[in-house]
């Protein structure tokens, strides 16, 4: 059997949570490879909801969960987490929570500066979530960060925090901004080390036993190709690779070990926060979308963004993400529109492309094509076959698969991780 690697295809919040805690109950290990806490996944199992945040979908359905070396992380915010699902009645510990020892870990400097720097760029917001997810990416690229491995060595400790001040202070002084005294920094780096370093291990040596053993891997991403900081709309991105090609690097594994890519996409298309977004509607329709679709970020609980099915932007995700087949979440969210429109493709500046461009301008000035279906009155809900589907919803599946070319191998028709179409195994390759 395969392993998977399971990726958003659009902006995120495509309902990956569902999808992945479906995969993760046939699954024996799963792995985050990328991002940090600015990224949720919400899990309905029985009468519990889960918002995870960093802790591996995998850990709710009683399977090891993994932390890889490509994930940022927030020491407080993972121990809190923690403490929150426990409280719900999970176990979580060593002994079914891993984390690689060489993963960059965030401390309070780093959402000091990401908040100080979104206050000064003023009208020209990224939407950052303000939790030090880049400028945590930034110290990793410019060699300076401390990592997980790095708690067990108080010297190390040391030397590191008066390079990291060194950068740091000077930013935050020019911004304004109160500066960090490294003994506070010092104490709380020492503070965690007994708490965290029981988790650290060289998980690549566990991939690799695991992939030997025949053991199935579940790979699981945040965010979504078109906000990975090179392929998505930059600078409205976020700060690592969100394509299933970084699960290989994010993890410590070969890229042959990957398994098929399964890419997450909404039947319409919502996005958090600033950037460009071709298909989106300020009219009754959108705030409709919205309001059925309970769009609101699990981490920020802000109101996210709507708009109609943008089979372009897939389709370009589908090929730079490396997308063998989508998982097609909340049809049921268009039930009772009698008219659907899908983007496919844009006019800039006078000429038709299939493609969204690279730059900021031409991103900006991007107008949707559209292709106009018929809608249905019928109810998708709960539906758990294709004999289910009005015949209006099959047809709008089928143009989807389509225009993205790329097949639709699952389809997600409620919340409950149950009410889902299941057209191929991703597990089977």
């Amino acid at each position: 059997m395969a392993n998977v690697a399971v990726i958003g295809a659009q902006w995120g919040d495509e309902g990956k949570g569902k999808v992945v805690d479906w995969l993760a109950s046939r699954a024996d290990i799963v792995v985050r490879f990328q991002g940090g806490h600015n990224a949720g996944h919400t899990l309905v199992v029985g009468d519990q909801t889960y918002k995870l945040s960093l802790l591996p979908s995998g850990v709710v359905r009683g399977k090891l969960g993994i932390i890889g070396n490509g994930v940022v992380l927030d020491p407080q915010a993972l121990l809190d987490e923690i403490a929150k699902v426990t409280a719900q009645g999970l176990t979580v510990g060593p002994q079914n929570l891993r984390i690689a020892e060489n993963v960059p870990l965030i401390l309070p400097l780093h959402p000091a500066l990401d908040k100080a720097r979104e206050a000064a760029r003023g009208g020209d917001k990224i939407g950052t979530t303000g939790r030090g997810i880049g400028p945590a990416y930034e110290d990793k690229v410019g060699r300076r960060s401390i990592r997980l491995c790095d708690l067990a060595e108080p010297e190390t400790l040391s030397r590191k925090l008066d390079e990291l001040l060194l950068h740091h202070n000077s930013l935050l002084r020019g911004l304004g901004a109160p500066e960090f005294e490294k003994q506070g920094l010092l104490d709380q780096l020492l503070a965690w080390a007994p708490k965290l370093l029981p988790f650290a291990e060289a998980v690549w040596e566990r991939l690799d036993e695991a992939r030997h053993s025949g053991k199935r891997v579940l790979f699981e991403g945040a965010q979504a190709v078109m906000l990975d900081v090179d392929h998505g709309t930059y600078p409205y991105v976020t700060s690592s690779n969100t394509v299933a090609g970084n699960a290989a690097a994010g993890a410590g594994i070969g890229p042959d070990a990957v398994g098929m890519v399964l890419g997450i996409a909404k039947a319409y298309t919502t996005r958090v926060g600033s950037g460009p977004f071709p298909t989106e509607l300020h009219d009754e329709v959108g705030k409709g979308l919205g309001d059925r679709g309970h769009e609101f970020g699990t981490v920020t609980g802000r109101r996210r963004r709507c708009g109609w099915f943008d089979a372009c932007m897939v389709r370009q995700a589908v090929k730079i993400g490396g997308v063998q087949g989508l998982a097609l979440t909340k049809l049921d969210v268009l039930d009772g529109l009698s008219e659907l429109r899908i983007c496919t493709g844009y006019r800039v500046r006078g000429q038709e492309m299939r493609r969204l461009p690279f730059a900021m301008a031409a991103q900006a000035a991007a107008e949707p094509i559209y292709e106009v279906l018929e809608g249905w009155s019928g109810s998708t809900r709960g539906a758990r076959s294709y004999a289910d589907l009005p015949a209006a919803a099959v047809k709008y599946v089928r143009r989807i698969e389509e225009l993205v070319e790329a097949p639709v191998v699952l389809l997600s028709t409620s919340p409950d991780r149950d009410d889902t179409i299941t057209l191929r195994d991703p597990f089977a390759g």
